[in-house]
């Protein structure tokens, strides 16, 4: 079988599991070809991927006047599943929140996706997040292109699943992955019963990068590391009221925040104005290799968002033998199990955040190590990138060629 993976923006930084989960397929001997909607609009810092990037072909890079001719092409072509796929691409625009215009030009970026899969003769395709991608994909699938399977992450897809034809697009599919139990109870919402043996677990996971280091010892010094985009989603705001308030309590220690975003102007004002130069750190977008450093460099990691799937950052934290204080949300409790590997508190509570900080903060170092050797072990069972994506090449053999047009 050959496999195409589809994705909005590939490779990116937020979404390294993506590159990593590729990389193990190809480890068990399975063809994968990349294609991507969109070039990142994301820095590149990463050598791993940009080596991907040049693995990749890049769909709107090719042009209007390409996607025009595809277009045409594939009217003459089949005509009669053109029309099968422009009503559907009509359907979709008219329940859409992106609109009908938008989703025509998903028809038209399936029309040209369907001539590249059969040039490279493609069996099935697979994308992430219930999104774009996922849409181009059951669109070229309608045009009579591969089956096509995707994988759900959320919290984004679960926001608006009936904008996005989540429902249609279960119906559709040949599976569908959840990368947590949670995530699966989700999907199951939003898809009849009949739909549901179709719906499997595949976790994200780590790679040996974080599996196969030799155990750091914890830094003597009281610090957290923060990874992730710089958003109102991610808590940020939260974890800095925290930081002021165990600051006034005279407490000592640092936060690190390893990512950047939308939010940074406003974080690194309202540090200035908490005067909490001393106390927090804002590194920018980091490599793999400099997120391993900056986690190895804390006593543990912490997670205030508001909304997540199964954050990898959690994973590689635990992999390197560092616990995590994460907020209780979606499908963290899957992950971080309080008194064992971390802690969760509930989420949006500044003083709740800045009581379970004080609480590591004071906690014996031979103890945070225990915690984080706990959900190393934890890691290794359940989020080890090889075996998950072992858990999927199974999923395509046995699902991808048993579905048909609709």
């Amino acid at each position: 079988m050959k496999l195409a993976y589809l994705m909005n923006q590939h490779p990116y930084a937020s979404c390294t599991f993506i590159r990593r989960e590729i990389v193990e397929l190809e480890g068990l001997d399975q063809l994968v070809c990349r294609f991507s909607i969109r070039y990142p609009d994301l820095a590149i810092k990463d050598a791993a991927d940009y080596e991907e990037v040049e693995k990749t072909q890049f769909i709107l890079s090719q042009g209007s006047v390409s996607l025009l001719v595809h277009l045409l092409k594939t009217l003459l072509t089949s005509p009669g599943k053109w029309l099968q796929a422009l009503g559907l691409a009509i359907q979709l625009g008219r329940q859409s929140d992106r609109g009908l215009i938008v989703n025509l030009i998903y028809f038209m970026e399936a029309c040209l996706l369907l001539h590249w899969l059969r040039d490279r003769k493609v069996d099935h395709v697979h994308s992430h997040f219930a999104t774009n991608a996922t849409t181009v994909a059951m669109l070229c699938h309608q045009l009579g292109g591969p089956s096509y399977s995707f994988t759900v992450h959320g919290p984004h897809e679960f926001d608006k699943p009936e904008a996005i034809a989540l429902r249609e697009k279960i119906a559709r599919a040949a599976f569908v992955a959840a990368i947590s139990s949670f995530t699966k109870s989700q999907l199951l919402r939003w898809c009849s019963y009949k739909h549901w043996p179709k719906i499997h677990v595949v976790h994200c996971g780590v790679d040996k990068l974080f599996l196969s280091q030799p155990y750091t010892p914890l830094p003597i010094n009281p610090s957290f590391v923060c990874v992730g985009r710089i958003s109102e989603q991610k808590g940020h705001l939260i974890l800095l009221e925290a930081v002021s308030r165990l600051a006034e309590q005279g407490e000592e220690f640092k936060v690190t925040l390893v990512g950047d975003g939308p939010l940074r102007s406003e974080i690194e004002t309202l540090i200035y104005q908490l005067k909490l130069q001393d106390y927090v750190e804002i590194t920018g977008w980091a490599t793999n290799a400099e997120v391993q450093h900056h986690i190895l460099n804390a006593q543990a990691m912490i997670v205030p968002s508001f909304a997540e799937g199964l954050p990898v950052v959690v994973m590689e934290s635990l992999a390197l033998g560092r616990p995590v204080l994460a907020t209780y949300i979606a499908g963290m409790a899957e992950l971080v199990e309080p008194g064992v590997c971390g802690w969760l508190v509930p989420a949006g509570s500044s003083e709740k955040l800045a009581a379970a900080m004080a609480t590591v903060l004071h906690t014996p170092l031979e103890t945070l190590a225990a915690m984080g050797q706990a959900g190393a072990k934890q890691v290794a069972r359940d989020h080890n990138a090889a075996l998950e994506a072992a858990k999927l090449k199974e999923l395509f053999e046995n699902y991808a060629a048993s579905v048909s047009l609709p």
